[in-house]
């Protein structure tokens, strides 16, 4: 995206007939830029995303997987009719007093069907954020089945939590999360910048065909790029999907989307659990799979929590608004906070009512129903929804699976081609030719480089490794262009 030499200057003045002509400088000029871009940014940011497609790849198998793994914990085999939630939270405080008696009572998800358990869950010194412990009760027997690890709202036991920590962080915190939020941020500008590469390519090609299936008959560079712009086109859809969902769990671009959906009133309305005149809201959110807990007074005393009180507040918030089998009921962790109850069912038709509860009284302080929630708000949890695999059951969770796989081909198939396209005696292929800028007219330079910083500040990853790419690109090119002879006299 930088200048280049393009004139002889070792040609005498005298001979005309060497020069080159001068090239229209509005014209041939965005697509060598696209391609320059399209090429920069898949060979800098490849890595990245080809590390969060097949980790991601595997994580869209994951509630599946986690059903086969975790049958013993999350199967019931006794059919009787379930027991009151106080006497399964005594069993599984009995167990938790023999094998972790420092865990303190967080929350407990009722067992959702026949056959499925019953999850008591504890929060642990040392566990993550969002994570608990939970102990897996069979409801007809109060038998406890076992006890694992669970981690967010999506409940997710230790595969997917391992799987998702990889997929978001690298297991390095913070920092780690850098490469998640930079492959998820130039994603979709690499897909969009292959579409208008495509776009051109099939407006000038005879053989059309060869850009929408892989080509027969040709061999070597022209059939890895015929799968390349092929696989490229169908997975178009997917990659632009994953990118903008993906945005959203990051922490800057992310933060950056928050903060927009708030000025524009789509964010998604939050509980109010304050039981003292000063509101305080409550509530995960959309990403409460990765974060967690809510605000709560200092000042007031603990809560008063015991089993039997489970039982009430249940049966109080499905006279309210909670009607879905799959739910969260969440003690208050001081005395002037209500208890919450919460549809946690990531499935369509998605069920997510809230609902507090004055433990006092049993009357409701305030709730949150999903069919009131603004359409972007809607959009945003389906959209998170979908990307977990969730929302779908088993077809969408396949259809991760192929769509990261054919992203992650994608990567692969732009390195062999930039190896098979390497000059004789080099280990590795050339760059596209730079300067597009240079001829562009002043309005493609300037919407170029508004759209660069708007882009930029908006998604900071996408911003800083752009920068990146330019300053590489100019020192590239310096050193490629030979110094201009001195003339004679000089």
């Amino acid at each position: 995206m930088t200048a280049t030499a393009d004139q002889d200057t070792t040609a005498p003045a005298s001979a005309p007939s060497t020069a080159q002509p001068r090239r229209n400088p509005q014209r041939g000029w965005f697509g060598p830029l696209l391609l320059r871009l399209h090429f920069s940014a898949g060979l800098f940011v490849g890595p990245f995303i080809l590390i969060a497609a097949l980790s991601g790849a595997v994580y869209a198998l994951g509630p599946t997987i986690e059903q086969g793994i975790y049958r013993h914990e999350l199967t019931a085999p006794s059919t009787a009719a379930a027991k009151p939630l106080a006497d399964q939270i005594d069993a599984a405080q009995a167990y938790i007093q023999r094998h972790h008696p420092e865990d303190t009572l967080a929350a407990v998800r009722p067992a959702p069907a026949p056959g499925a358990t019953t999850r008591v869950m504890y929060a642990e010194a040392g566990l993550m954020d969002s994570q608990n412990r939970a102990v897996f009760v069979d409801p007809g027997t109060a038998e406890v089945r076992g006890d694992l690890l669970v981690y967010g709202t999506s409940g997710a036991l230790p595969f997917r939590t391992w799987v998702d920590t990889f997929h978001r962080s690298l297991f390095l915190g913070d920092v780690g999360r850098l490469y998640s939020e930079t492959a998820a941020s130039w994603l979709g500008v690499v897909a969009l910048a292959g579409l208008g590469l495509w776009v051109i390519r099939i407006r000038k090609t005879r053989a059309k065909r060869d850009l929408v299936r892989p080509a027969r008959g040709v061999r070597g560079y022209r059939r890895v790029f015929s799968w390349h712009a092929s696989t490229g086109v169908w997975l178009l859809l997917g990659a632009l999907f994953l990118s903008a969902t993906g945005i959203t769990w990051s922490q800057y671009g992310g933060g950056n989307v928050d903060q927009l959906r708030s000025a524009l009133s789509w964010g998604t309305p939050a509980l109010t659990t304050s039981l003292s005149d000063t509101g305080t809201a409550a509530g995960g959110g959309e990403h409460a799979a990765h974060h967690g807990g809510s605000a709560a007074s200092t000042d007031a005393g603990p809560a008063t929590v015991t089993p039997v009180l489970f039982d009430r507040v249940l049966a109080a918030a499905k006279a309210a608004n909670i009607h879905a089998s799959e739910l969260q009921i969440t003690p208050p962790a001081t005395a002037d906070q209500a208890w919450t109850v919460a549809e946690i069912k990531r499935s369509y038709p998605t069920a997510v009512n809230s609902v507090a509860i004055d433990p006092r009284d049993m009357s409701v302080v305030s709730e949150t129903n999903f069919d009131t929630f603004s359409l972007p708000a809607k959009l945003t949890r389906w959209g998170i929804d979908t990307h977990m695999g969730t929302m779908w059951g088993l077809p969408n969770q396949i259809l991760l699976f192929v769509t990261a796989l054919g992203i992650a081909a994608m990567v692969v198939f732009g390195y062999v081609m930039w190896w098979q396209r390497r000059p004789i005696g080099k280990r590795v292929g050339n760059a596209p030719a730079a300067g597009a800028l240079n001829r562009a007219p002043w309005w493609g330079s300037g919407l170029v480089a508004v759209g660069a910083i708007v882009i930029g500040a908006f998604l900071p990853a996408l911003g800083v490794t752009l920068l990146a790419f330019v300053v590489i690109d100019v020192l590239i090119t310096n050193r490629s262009v030979p110094p201009t002879p001195a003339a004679p006299g000089e």
